[in-house]
Parts: structure tokens; sequence; C-alpha cells
């Protein structure tokens, strides 16, 4: 229907009924799930059943992140078992060395979201130590956190930085806030203004990857992994800029930050289709018959509840209203799962070059979805989107 035409989240959808629908979707999922080792990641259009993953891979942090939005919720202590038991089996994770830049993924949705709701010490403990060998991957020379290890060789990108590295910075500046080094602080700052300089183009879209040289630190070139070419404007890479600077702005309050996160969102919604969903790739020339990706918009609704609450209030209202309607449009019949299978969204895309999760229900779609709802939960409360 057409969106436009309603303003408030009322009007659109009853959010605590969205929220009552994660609720039993996460609850099908709990109770099919065949043992605690086995982590959500991912389901086919064609299937019903979860394809799993295992602890250490970069999405297994979402599942128990869901988990502990719910206890969030609820207050109910079912809800918090689940989430710990999830928690504590990727615990130990956090004092092994940092394989790649996904750390922050990892650890925040699940021990972050554990720490923040419980306050349990380990979980506190587990997310410095983690914070720590995050840090490793930084190299001073370039002035940002290497993302992928593994595609120095396999691809010849020296110091390769991805745009997802964004949100991983999330954990420094925890750690620096909760008893870590300062110069955890001082990393994620410089990550975020090397990446302002150098992975976006003049129309603020970015790079999916940031290729330096690591010996003298210069950027070499721009170029993609996920996306559909070098300059093309890959929906979640864009995403999770957009996510990225804001979060980084909460953190630091540096107004560059905050001008940044709007020239990165306002060229998202400049070239969003009608109902408020990306298709995989912005620039796709065989648009509109190509896969969509439900979560890429759940991550910006998300940034863009938060972000509203940053900005004058014409500026704020612009932005709440898109979310709200990103959020109406995957709260249809059209993007939630329903009845047919047990995750919240359909019509995320993974990794399409590698045809990989292509038109699929993603773990970390319903996790940005359930942030985005409770968060905009919180604003019809009149409260702030973040406790800070």
């Amino acid at each position: 229907g057409c969106f436009s035409c309603k303003t408030t989240a009322t009007d659109d959808f009853s959010i605590d009924s969205e929220i009552a629908y994660c609720r039993s979707q996460a609850m099908r999922t709990l109770v099919s799930i065949p043992s605690l080792d086995k982590i959500p990641n991912s389901m086919d259009l064609d299937s019903i059943k979860w394809r799993y993953t295992q602890v250490g891979s970069w999405t297994c942090g979402f599942w128990p992140g869901i988990l502990w939005y719910l206890y969030e919720d609820t207050k109910d202590n079912m809800w918090r078992e689940a989430a710990g038991k999830v928690t504590d089996m990727i615990a130990p994770l956090a004092y092994r060395k940092a394989k790649s830049h996904d750390s922050g993924f990892i650890m925040m949705c699940s021990l972050g979201n554990g720490y923040r709701l419980t306050g349990k010490p380990e979980y506190k403990e587990g997310l410095l130590h983690a914070a720590d060998s995050l840090a490793m991957l930084y190299n001073p020379v370039v002035g940002t956190i290497l993302s992928w290890p593994g595609m120095v060789k396999k691809e010849n990108w020296p110091h390769n930085t991805i745009i997802d590295n964004m949100m991983n910075l999330e954990l420094l500046f925890w750690a620096a806030r909760n008893g870590g080094g300062q110069y955890l602080y001082d990393i994620a700052c410089k990550h975020a203004e090397t990446t302002m300089k150098h992975q976006f183009r003049k129309d603020y879209s970015c790079y999916h990857v940031a290729v330096y040289d690591t010996l003298d630190g210069h950027f070499i070139k721009g170029v993609t992994h996920q996306g559909l070419s070098d300059d093309s404007m890959w929906a979640r890479g864009q995403a999770w800029a957009i996510y990225g600077y804001t979060m980084v702005y909460r953190e630091t309050h540096d107004v560059r930050f905050l001008d940044f996160a709007r020239k990165v969102s306002d060229v998202y919604l400049s070239r969003i289709p009608e109902d408020m969903i990306p298709y995989w790739d912005f620039n796709d020339p065989s648009i509109p018959d190509v896969p969509r990706d439900a979560s890429a918009a759940c991550v910006v609704a998300s940034a863009l509840l938060e972000l509203s609450g940053y900005l004058p209030a014409e500026k704020a209202l612009e932005y709440k209203q898109a979310a709200v309607k990103m959020l109406a449009s995957l709260s249809s019949d059209k993007y939630q799962c329903g009845k047919s299978k047990p995750a919240f969204l359909l019509h995320s895309t993974g990794h399409l070059p590698a045809g990989s999760e292509i038109d699929a229900s993603i773990i970390y779609a319903d996790y940005y979805y359930m942030e985005a709802l409770l968060r905009l939960k919180r604003l019809t409360e009149n409260k702030p989107v973040i406790d800070e």
C-alpha cells in the first residue's frame, strides 16, 4: 500500500503485535533446535528448516542477541536462561586471538547484550579481552583495522578494511568506557576517520573494501567483494556505514561523524524503492527483477531511529518517519515469514556473487528487525532510543 500517506507508527502497524510475532517465531525456533551448539543462521526461500552455524562464525552472536532482546522486552527468565546458555558457549572465544574484524559482531550481540541486561562480571571480562584482541589487527601506519587477514594473500589486498568493520568499533568504544585502555577509543576514532576519508565516493556511497598499502599506509583502491561491482552501491554495505557512523557519533559526540552519518543516510534514502526495502545492490542493471535485501532495511531502520535522536526536529522527523515506513513494510505479509517458517523475515541476500543465501531468511536481519522494533517502542514511550 501507500506508506507515504501514513505518518505515525501506530497507523502503520502495532509495535507490540510485531514484537509478539517475533516472540512466537523465536519460540518456534527455540523448541526446534536439535542441540545447544547448533546456532540458527539462515533458511533458503524454499526451506522451512534453519541452516545452523557454529560458535566462532561471524554470525554466531545474533541468535543469542535476539534472545537477550526478548528477555529485555518481556523480563521473562525463560529467555534470559536461553540467551545465557548460548552466550556462555560463545564466551571462551573472547580469549582467542581475533581471526578477523568480526569479533565485534560476535561479542557485542551476545556478551554485550548479556552484560547490559545482567551485569554478569564474566561477560565484562570477556568483552575487555575481545577488545584487546581486536585491537591487535590495527595498523597505525594505515589508521584502520585489518578486516580480513585471509584476503591479504588470497586476493592480494595487503591491508584491507571492509565497511562492515565500522560496526565492530562499538566493541572498542565499549571497552574504553568500561575499564579498557584509552588506546581502544583512539583506534576506533582513527579507523572511523580514515574510512571516512577513503572508503566513500563523491556521492557518499561506499566501497565494500578499501585496500591500503601495509608499509606506507596509502589508499590503493576501493573494490567490492559482496556487491555488484567496484563502483556500485551494495545495499548492506551502505547500511553498515549508516549504522556505524551513527554509533561513532554516539560514542564521540564529534559532529563530523554526525554530519557524515546524515550524508551516507541521504544517498541511501534518495535511491530507495517505494516500499523502502532496497534491492541487494542499488546499481544492478536488472532492477526490479533482482533480489531484495531485507537485512539492509533492518539495519538502516534501527540506525535511523537512533540518528533521529541526535538531530534538529525537522530532520529528526524525516528519519524517524523513513524508519517507521521501513518497519511497516518489513512487518507486512510480503516480508514476514508468518506461519510458513520460524524465522522473522523473508527476502534477505547474503552473498550474491558467491551464490550464497540469495533471497533467504538470515539471522542478522531478524536481529536488527527486533532491535529496531524495541527502539521504536522506546521512542513511543518517550524514552531515549539508547540508554547511555
